[in-house]
């Protein structure tokens, strides 16, 4: 094991010795271990690819607090979705008014949080949070959320939210009668986006929507391009180098009075880490071989699925066959995958390593049926 894992483009690796330290101390739990170093890395590494583009990590990723201390050190901004992301980053020193509100629709009691805190920009993507955010804070800094395309994101979010075109039309008619700080544009091409061609085509439509700003008396300032950076979970993506050509070349089209911003989350930080668990016991099942681990939907895999195949490997060694592997709680939901490929051999007590799972899985641990959530460990903090 204590071989490091895949390098990545940059020549970086997570070093398995971190997990034999981790390990030597003593097994009782599942764990996530991150490497702040390779963060780091990854933050330098994304301003390197798109100069223009100003980071704001997106804190629903790993809001674990040494990640965001050591991408403040960095000088990357943040983006919120709720109260206690705003809570733990004012806790860090963050200022305020740096930090994007980029959750579409808000809570009248976390918006009053937010505004009392200092927060002055706010996405928007319909008429109803227009007045919302205006009536609570007439001098906000808004900008429009608009539909693109999400073609070749493994999750697709343009079902959710994102005004489309005519929709964008009304609410920046509305925003000028109303006199709202209408002044800049988001878009979102999908978590894990593989196609390089979204990003263009959303600034395309981004400048086309400040057009139909200007005309009406805004001044558009701000592009957003939001997330959707990928990451390499053992299957070919674009790097970051490669979408940040695409960008660049877009944004020349782009006048330098309008800042730039995006909010990476996952490629900050999901293959800087690697989650360890453990096999509590297997079965046959209808011919079909199961594996259960002390991990599962609830509890640390929430990623993990037959859409989202991790990269994942065992001390054991052996034949591969095809396994079903479950959590080990009494939901009958919490089944991660069919048909994984492992050794035929494996037992309880055999550990399971989950790469590139420094990202989302963290977040959405809970509690169910009593398990705690799995702890993270960060190295390399200071």
């Amino acid at each position: 094991m204590s071989q490091p894992y895949r390098a990545d483009a940059d020549g970086s690796a997570f070093d398995f010795r971190h997990i034999e330290a981790e390990l030597a101390r003593g097994y009782s739990d599942p764990f996530f271990i991150i490497d702040a170093r390779l963060v780091r890395e990854k933050a330098r590494r994304f301003r390197a690819a798109m100069p223009r583009v100003f980071p704001h990590y997106a804190v629903k990723v790993n809001p674990a607090t040494e990640i965001l201390a050591a991408l403040h050190d960095e000088g990357v901004g943040f983006e919120i979705a709720s109260r206690a992301e705003l809570d733990v980053l004012l806790g860090l020193g963050v200022p305020a008014h740096e930090i994007l509100y980029s959750n579409p629709i808000k809570s009248h009691a976390y918006l009053t949080h937010a505004i009392e805190c200092g927060v002055t920009w706010y996405v928007i993507d319909a008429i109803e949070e227009l007045h919302k955010v205006h009536a609570a804070k007439p001098d906000a800094n808004l900008y429009l959320r608009i539909h693109t395309s999400n073609e070749g994101s493994v999750w697709k979010l343009s079902n959710k939210f994102g005004a489309f075109e005519d929709e964008a039309e009304q609410l920046i008619a509305e925003a000028a009668r109303i006199g709202a700080g209408l002044a800049g544009v988001g878009f979102h091409v999908g978590s894990q986006c593989k196609n390089i061609q979204n990003w263009p085509i959303g600034i395309r439509a981004s400048r086309e929507t400040f057009e139909k700003m200007k005309a009406v008396g805004l001044e558009p300032r701000f592009l957003n391009l939001s997330g959707g950076f990928p990451v390499s979970m053992g299957d070919e993506v674009p790097s970051i180098e490669e979408i940040g050509k695409a960008v660049n070349r877009e944004l020349e089209n782009i006048s330098d009075s309008v800042h730039v911003v995006a909010e990476p989350g996952r490629f900050m930080v999901a293959d800087t880490g690697v989650f360890v668990c453990q096999v509590i016991g297997t079965a046959t099942r209808d011919g079909k071989r199961w594996l259960y681990l002390d991990a599962g939907i609830h509890r640390g895999l929430g990623e993990l699925s037959n859409e989202f195949r991790f990269t994942i490997h065992t001390d054991r060694d052996g034949p591969n066959i095809p396994w079903t592997v479950a959590g080990p709680t009494c939901d009958g939901l919490d089944v991660c995958m069919t048909d994984q490929p492992l050794p035929q051999g494996l037992q309880a007590g055999d550990f399971i390593y989950v790469h590139d799972h420094g990202a989302y899985s963290a977040a959405y641990a809970n509690t169910f049926n009593g398990f705690p959530i799995p702890n993270t460990v960060v190295v390399n903090a200071d």
